[in-house]
């Protein structure tokens, strides 16, 4: 009897989570005339707008033999993954106040929700890097290896990361308003220290270096890339890139835990 209650709890937990998700798709394009095809539309629009800006001062001596192009969209979706997740997370259990004081609905369940929507967005923008390496086969400057089926190894550790981060930042937010603004600023900061649109190999300064090297993100970033280039990451690379991710779930879900008793009373 017991396990077919905990059976049918994990059925509802699982339908109200694909419901969460679906609406978080739906709301982010809510009225757009497109809608979810600017998920598609999104990145290509930026990748033109950064390779337009950027491609003369930065566009030499590329890590892992990619074309710029395919360099800035690479490293912009993978770190829109965690940047998505962590964003729209942060006052997800604010914004839920009223449901999470009338329901027993577990509290993780939102920035689950909201960590599995840029889950989704990925996907689609994937579909846009796709198109953009058919066009630079196309034009004989890319050609496409097996190890791009790699991505599926990579994708798990990035939610990881993402989902501990999201745990621990939607918690904190609800005794910490000032955090929303506060992360912001972070984020601009974890942007620039993530080689999205330059490479390492033009970089001087070994304290630069050395922090960029303690970045998850960058090595998240690093891995797509080469993967995406023909080459198969190393097993220490695939150890540093879980190990992150493990942790950091691990902190954010223990901290989740450890105050979901006071979270209601401070919504």
């Amino acid at each position: 009897m017991e396990k077919g209650r905990t059976t049918q709890k994990l059925l509802q937990q699982g339908y109200l989570l694909r419901l969460l998700v679906r609406r978080n798709i739906k709301n982010q394009y809510y009225r757009s005339f497109i809608g979810v095809l600017w998920t598609v539309l999104n990145p290509l629009l930026n990748m033109l707008v950064m390779w337009f800006v950027f491609s003369n001062i930065f566009g030499g001596n590329m890590e892992a033999n990619l074309p710029y192009p395919l360099y800035l969209l690479s490293g912009n979706i993978v770190f829109n993954i965690m940047r998505t997740a962590t964003t729209t997370s942060l006052p997800c259990l604010v914004e839920q106040r009223d449901m999470l004081q009338k329901t027993r609905v577990p509290i993780s369940l939102f920035p689950t929700a909201n960590s599995l929507s840029s889950l989704m967005t990925f996907g689609f923008s994937f579909i846009a890097l796709l198109v953009v390496a058919i066009g630079l086969c196309i034009a004989g400057q890319y050609s496409f290896r097996w190890s791009i089926l790699l991505v599926v190894v990579l994708l798990p550790a990035v939610m990881l990361f993402s989902l501990g981060l999201s745990y621990f930042l939607s918690a904190l937010y609800v005794f910490f308003r000032d955090l929303k603004h506060l992360y912001s600023v972070l984020m601009t900061l974890w942007t620039y220290l993530t080689p999205l649109f330059y490479t390492t190999s033009r970089l001087d300064n070994p304290l630069v270096t050395s922090v960029i090297n303690l970045n998850p993100m960058y090595h998240y970033v690093t891995y797509f890339r080469t993967v995406l280039a023909g080459g198969v990451p190393s097993a220490v690379e695939h150890l540093i890139c879980y190990g992150f991710g493990i942790i950091l779930f691990l902190i954010g879900y223990a901290f989740m835990h450890a105050v979901r008793n006071n979270i209601a009373a401070n919504l």
